[in-house]
């Protein structure tokens, strides 16, 4: 897809994606080197490449105003690298689940993320010593690759199953009848 195309059947949130698997954390394993991570697609929407921008307070224009985007050269507004350590961030840690520890996140941007593309991000384990993994992660868009590199993750070594400790179970009382 090219810059500037918008693509109405998209969604207009990067995390609502009726298609994706729910994240693996749900049933966590110990990962293994050579483990392949489930591929997150994420919509590439205006909103997202804004909202991520302001999040991070990254207040250049290139990743807000299309006009002044064009005027620097580019053919519309792009994805900061910020937006983009978040999300793959989040990759990590909805495949690996709530109780890893991100250690270091060393990325490369590529290909600009663009209004009205796609990111698929996907992962391997490369790696595994005393409680740590570490994932090669590549995201690409239509253009080509907008991130590669690797994360270090600390896992848990006594992955819980069913609710976390200090979880209630069930539903809070007090609720009424059919509001869940």
């Amino acid at each position: 897809m090219t810059p500037g195309n918008t693509n109405p059947a998209a969604p207009n949130s990067s995390h609502a994606n009726p298609a994706a698997p729910p994240p693996s954390h749900t049933n966590p394993t110990t990962p293994t080197p050579g483990e392949t991570l489930p591929a997150l697609t994420i919509p590439l929407t205006r909103t997202l490449i804004v909202a991520g921008a302001l999040a991070s307070r990254d207040y250049q224009d290139v990743h807000h105003d299309p006009e002044a985007a064009r005027a620097k050269g580019s053919p519309e507004i792009f994805m900061n690298i910020l937006t983009t350590n978040g999300l793959v961030g989040r990759y990590i840690t909805d495949h690996f689940g709530p109780r890893c520890t991100l250690r270091k996140v060393a990325i490369r941007l590529g290909a600009p993320n663009y209004p009205g593309d796609t990111m698929v991000l996907r992962g391997t384990v490369t790696e595994v010593t005393d409680g740590t993994a570490v994932v090669r992660v590549v995201g690409t868009n239509g253009i080509g690759h907008h991130v590669t590199g690797t994360v270090t993750v600390g896992v848990p070594e006594d992955i819980p199953e069913g609710v976390p400790a200090g979880l209630p179970e069930g539903l809070p009382e007090g609720l009424p009848e059919g509001t869940v």
